[in-house]
């Protein structure tokens, strides 16, 4: 346990300065002027705005080549060729996933993170070692970062005969979360997968989180299966959608309509507003209420040279995909990154009152918006009560070869 920090004179989120003791991992207390007692160590924040802790709710750790030698990216630009190419080069390059899943967590600390969901490619090729990694991982960061693990079919589950049986396994060995990708589009049977993702939920009793890279009707064709077993399994509030680039389309009727399904079913989103997809609008979820979050996706992986782990640049390109301009929709974006990803998440005691888990980020700005905008180096990262970057870099003890 270490011991009390007194942070002094820092803005939470931009608020009048305050200070904040925190104390067994907390925010103890918050007011103007606290003054030190006992042993404690006392930092002053020099009127840094703070903010909670960032959440990437939408990463593949298993997948960056982060630290590595540069690699050229000469793959095709359709989903399933970019999908055989992964698998193969895996086979061709030094992708040790425990060491490049820790490479991916150091970094992100040093930018504010800390929080991951990430989805674990479960396939015939690799059978669970890249879960094992990640794994591993998530077990030596548990104190400073909150990893969930997908097991993800990410070369089908219909189409490749044993895959079932290893996501069954990797979802007793310890993940968390069901993942499919594309029931049409990937293993062209869509009832057959979501009937297997629907059935190792429901024998786990585990949550689901589904790519959907399907455009159009077929995507909203996908879309309603998953709705509808989402309402006859009783599943409200345990799945989310990732990217759902179908819910981007031009038929605003259409869109209107699944957005209101997916809202009374409290079904979540997860966007990583990429600028080469249409996508699910930020202010029209909020205005059902319905949950939407972002991640980085894949980091200077075989699938892009692009990614530094930043969730504030994400929460950057939120708002740019969204169109948001004014103050109070560039914070929008930044929620996708904060309070949204924590809500999908299920992250316990999140955010900045007293009596939540001491996860707070100070960075050297005026307002919020100019966090997005400039994005500075992190002036102070803090998980679990825990410093674990200062001026943007990951402190010794968490970083990582």
């Amino acid at each position: 346990m270490t011991k009390p920090l007194l942070l002094k004179n820092l803005r939470l989120m931009g608020a009048a300065k305050t200070d904040v003791l925190i104390d067994d991992g907390r925010i103890a207390r918050i007011a103007p002027e606290l003054t030190p007692t006992g042993d404690v160590t006392v930092e002053d924040c020099g009127e840094a705005l703070a903010l909670p802790g960032l959440v990437d709710a939408h990463a593949h750790l298993d997948k960056t080549l982060w630290g590595m030698p540069w690699h050229p990216h000469q793959q095709g630009k359709s989903l399933q060729q970019m999908i055989d190419t992964e698998r193969h080069l895996r086979h061709e390059l030094d992708m040790d996933a425990e060491r490049q899943s820790s490479r991916q967590v150091a970094l992100a600390l040093s930018k504010g993170t800390t929080a991951i969901r990430s989805h674990v490619d479960i396939d015939t090729d690799h059978g669970l070692s890249l879960f094992k990694g990640v794994a591993a991982t998530r077990a030596r960061y548990a104190e400073v970062m909150q990893i969930e693990i997908v097991a993800f079919p990410q070369s089908g589950m219909m189409i490749r005969p044993g895959t079932v049986e290893l996501m069954d396994q990797a979802l007793r060995d310890g993940a968390e979360i069901v993942g499919g990708l594309d029931p049409c589009g990937i293993d062209r049977d869509p009832k057959g997968q979501l009937d297997a993702v629907f059935g190792l939920a429901e024998k786990h009793g585990k949550q689901i989180d589904i790519h959907l890279h399907e455009p159009g009707e077929m995507g909203a064709f996908s879309l309603e299966m998953i709705l509808d077993r989402t309402e006859a399994l009783a599943m409200q509030g345990k799945v989310t959608v990732s990217h759902a680039f179908c819910l981007g389309m031009n038929d605003q009727a259409r869109v209107a309509a699944l957005l209101d399904r997916i809202a009374a079913l409290d079904v979540s989103l997860a966007t990583t507003a990429p600028a080469s997809r249409p996508v699910p609008s930020v202010a029209d979820c909020r205005a059902r209420g319905i949950a939407i979050c972002a991640g980085n996706d894949g980091i200077r992986d075989t699938w892009t040279p692009y990614g530094n782990a930043c969730m504030l640049e994400r929460a950057m390109l939120v708002g740019l995909r969204n169109n948001f301009r004014a103050d109070i929709e560039v914070a929008w974006a930044l929620d996708t990154c904060t309070t949204e990803g924590a809500r999908v998440m299920g992250l316990k005691d999140y955010g900045l009152t007293e009596g939540s888990r001491a996860d707070l980020v100070l960075v050297d700005v005026e307002a919020l918006s100019e966090a997005i905008t400039l994005r500075p180096p992190r002036r102070l990262v803090l998980s679990g009560g825990q410093i674990v970057a200062r001026n943007g870099e990951t402190v010794s003890a968490w970083q990582t070869a």
